[in-house]
């Protein structure tokens, strides 16, 4: 799933894919985006697109309803 990460800006990163003979073409490294509700300052929730890696801080952080 391409885009990026509201909570942190992170996008996908590009590199090459690498054949057994060394040849090159480019790839991209997508995000791992997993839709996920946050605890918002005033009480309320809001629905987000967040990695998985930000969305394991906001669970041991306690924000993730």
């Amino acid at each position: 799933m391409p885009g990026r990460d509201k909570l942190t800006g992170q996008k996908a990163l590009s590199g090459n894919k690498r054949s057994h003979s060394l040849q090159t073409t480019k790839r991209t490294f997508d995000l791992n985006l997993q839709k996920v509700t946050v605890r918002q300052p005033n009480g309320g929730k809001k629905t987000v697109r967040a990695t998985a890696k930000t969305a394991r801080t906001l669970k041991k952080q306690g924000l993730v309803v």
